[in-house]
């Protein structure tokens, strides 16, 4: 099965881990998603920041 890569320097979607490790965010299942890698890490971050959020609110 094919991994994609986004490459965070150069914001190229790359066909298997081509790059230094450093500069990549994957791996992602199609060259689709990881065109949106940006986004998705973005959407967790504050998916992961509500659910602190509701942790501590719970106290």
């Amino acid at each position: 099965m094919t991994e994609w890569w986004f490459n965070s320097r150069t914001g190229e979607v790359e066909e298997g881990p081509q790059s230094l490790s450093l500069d990549r965010i994957g791996p992602f299942k199609s060259r689709e998603e990881a065109s949106r890698a940006l986004e998705i890490i973005s959407q967790r971050a504050r998916d992961w920041a509500e659910e602190d959020q509701a942790d501590w609110d719970d106290d």
